[in-house]
């Protein structure tokens, strides 16, 4: 399928229908806001963003200001939603004030978006007909997929935005789909269809039908397998009897399944002169349908990517790419990669999915363009879910100057495995939950629990160490596991939930030190052994050291950034640490964990004395996670030292209704901080932000309110 998204229309031209266009601002999939010079206008708060989204959707209507302070401030009162409102339309004419035109009409009651001054893909979707189609393939990903968790009344919007949106796109999908005759239209038709409803029964029996046609029985018969998992996966269900008759009929009278097509041959490599001995090319491995390891793992390969319009000078940098992605991709211990050389072989004769993951066994595809404008290059990389009908799942777009292409290589595919490892581990682990429980193995218990502690809510977070505890006992020298539930008991312990906290502590180090005696080779084991002994057992030293090592062995896993990160902090060095942590930044903006990441900054700007970052990066973080005490606590402090004492009552509050018994002797006795300067410079914010001094004072508070 074309991937649209990432290869938008050229900066200096004008969609149909628009003439001044000054901005292009993507809405589905993760939101990109660019000008026409290529300049980045995307404001950088969620909350500013979803202000330019809900203005951009309410067109061609203007909207309302009372309106947007509810979307975005339900639970608060009138005058503060609207003060908050007031707040960030200053901060989003700021930053559209780089395109030096005017885009956003502001008045007294409300906003709207100069007509034709900004292309909408969302609004090209909505224009699709059955005669002009092609804008559906914009519809690649979920409408801002980035901008959940809001606030819970512009959730329910956004979710009726995204059905609206769906809706349309796939109204025209299937009006296109009914008119088609042929099977070669037939099957394009369909694929489209399906990449807007994954789950339509009608487009999958159509692609069943087309193939029949076509003679190629055994991708028809593929094509329901398919249609099986995804209704298994996204409904739990079964193919409906229509289905399923179907399939019977093209079977044919025996109902035996008809055996897949074989694998293409892989092409001998090319031979440099007449009289040499050509090599043997090697044997393609045997067809794999659906690959089992003995622990599990997710398969991946990487495609050389294709190269759009570049001169003879860029044809290395397809391959190279490649093989920087693989080869970064291997450091990561619980995948099982792919030889690109082996992929690009066999790409020389087929780029086709189906074909790739029958003989390869892969599970996830990256693939892409390189396209060359001058002296920059333009790089799209994409990531396909085999298992979920060649979904794209992840994307990203790189623009670099060629000054150096070895480094650009290396950056590249730094950011590009750094992203997709935690976007395949929660795809793994949300496909993990759907199956049912009974005779779970060792590696479906801990994707479980890892999709269960982001959350920080209790219940599920205590049962995420039960998942992993099984785990265990299942595999007993499953180091991934124990790293795992190593890094559980240090949010048990932080979010003081444990009701023996020193027996956890020591609990939690017998699991990191077992994790890397049983694979020394771990990154992320070794970092979590590193923030174990930073963090409970306030053994800096040690942990600089596995953080070290764990950076060694894997440079590209953000989690180790990070996590050095706040050892550095603990120890004194808030320089090397916003390094550090500007590092896993720059590697994976949206991690899953970003709420505990970027809580690091806000300690960091708070041994730097910068209090006003410290609040501002503080109630970001505490709107990612409300249920992660660890972010206000830092945040209070600095809220404490700017004397603003209103809004330090507010974060008290929720913080206490998280760890109740909080106070400043409890801080004392339990935080990492080495040096004595933080520790009471840290302290005396929260006494000033109104944190009780010991439990006395905190019980005579409680009964007070």
């Amino acid at each position: 399928m074309s991937d649209s998204r990432n290869n938008p229309p050229d900066a200096h031209s004008k969609p149909s229908g628009v003439d001044q266009v000054v901005v292009r601002l993507r809405l589905i999939g993760q939101m990109e806001a660019w000008t026409v010079t290529s300049e980045n206008v995307l404001p950088a708060g969620r909350k500013t963003r979803a202000l330019l989204a809900a203005i951009t959707l309410s067109a061609p209507r203007p909207a309302l200001r009372g309106r947007l302070a509810e979307l975005l401030w339900s639970r608060r009162p009138e005058e503060q939603a609207r003060a908050s409102l007031r707040q960030e339309i200053h901060r989003l004419l700021e930053t559209l004030s780089v395109a030096k035109s005017e885009i956003l009409i502001v008045t007294r009651d409300h906003l709207t978006l100069r007509p034709g001054a900004v292309w909408v893909d969302v609004e090209e979707v909505m224009r699709a007909t059955t005669s002009q189609p092609a804008s559906l393939s914009l519809l690649d990903g979920d409408l801002l997929e980035d901008l959940d968790g809001i606030d819970p009344t512009f959730d329910a919007w956004l979710n009726a935005e995204r059905e609206r949106l769906r809706d349309r796109a796939r109204n025209v999908a299937e009006a296109l789909l009914r008119e088609q005759v042929e099977p070669e239209a037939t099957i394009p038709a369909a694929q489209r269809l399906l990449q807007i409803d994954r789950a339509h029964e009608g487009a999958w029996r159509a692609l069943m039908r087309a193939h029949a046609a076509r003679g190629e029985r055994g991708m028809a018969i593929q094509a329901y397998d398919r249609c099986r998992a995804v209704l298994a996966d996204l409904l739990d269900a079964a193919p409906s009897v229509e289905t399923q008759r179907l399939l019977t009929e093209i079977r044919g009278p025996s109902g035996s399944r008809m055996p897949l097509r074989p694998p293409q041959p892989v092409p001998a490599p090319v031979v440099a002169s007449a009289a040499e001995e050509p090599e043997e090319a090697p044997e393609p491995p045997a067809p794999v349908e659906e690959p089992q390891a003995a622990r599990g793992g997710a398969h991946v390969g990487v495609l050389p990517l294709q190269l759009v319009g570049g001169t003879e000078e860029d044809a290395h940098l397809a391959p190279g790419l490649a093989e920087e992605i693989t080869t970064a991709l291997a450091r990561f211990r619980w995948m099982f990669v792919v030889s690109s050389n082996s992929l690009g072989r066999f790409a020389l004769e087929t780029r086709d999915e189906a074909a790739i993951r029958r003989t390869f066994g892969i599970d996830f595809l990256l693939d892409g363009t390189i396209q060359r404008v001058r002296n920059r290059l333009r790089i799209t990389v994409r990531l396909l879910d085999l298992r979920a009908g060649n979904q794209v799942v992840w994307a990203r777009r790189f623009d670099r100057q060629t000054n150096d292409l070895l480094s650009l290589q290396d950056e590249i595919a730094a950011e590009v495995v750094a992203q997709i490892d935690p976007e395949i581990l929660l795809i793994e682990a949300r496909r993990s939950a759907a199956r049912p429980p009974i005779d779970a193995s060792a590696y479906d218990l801990m994707l479980r629990a890892i999709s269960l502690i982001g959350r920080m809510d209790k219940e599920p977070f205590l049962k995420a160490g039960k998942f992993l505890s099984s785990a265990i006992a299942l595999e007993p020298d499953y180091a991934a596991a124990y790293a795992w539930y190593a890094y559980w008991h240090v949010f048990l312990v932080g979010q003081d939930w444990a009701e023996d906290p020193k027996g956890m502590m020591v609990e939690a180090g017998r699991l990191a030190e077992r994790a890397i005696v049983l694979d020394p080779f771990d990154a992320r084991a070794l970092s979590i052994a590193g923030h174990v002994r930073a963090f409970l057992h306030r053994r800096l030293r040690e942990a600089a050291s596995l953080h070290e090592r764990a950076l060694s062995l894997n440079p590209n896993l953000a989690m180790a950034w990070a996590l050095s990160a706040v050892a550095h902090a603990y120890a004194g060095d808030a320089d090397e640490a916003e390094r550090r942590n500007n590092r896993y930044k720059k590697l994976s903006p949206l991690d899953p964990h970003a709420f505990f990441f970027d809580a690091f900054f806000i300690l960091i700007h708070l041994m730097k004395r910068d209090y006003e970052s410290a609040v501002e990066v503080g109630r970001t973080v505490s709107e990612m996670n409300p249920s992660f005490s660890a972010s206000y606590k830092p945040y209070l402090s600095a809220l404490g030292h700017l004397r603003r004492t209103k809004e330090a009552a507010a974060v008290l509050r929720r913080l206490h209704a998280i760890e109740p018994d909080f106070t400043i002797e409890r801080f004392i006795a339990t935080t990492p901080l080495e040096r004595e300067s933080d520790r009471l410079h840290y302290a005396e914010g929260l006494r000033l932000a109104g944190v009780p001094e010991r439990e006395v004072e905190l019980a005579e508070s409680m009964t007070d309110r």
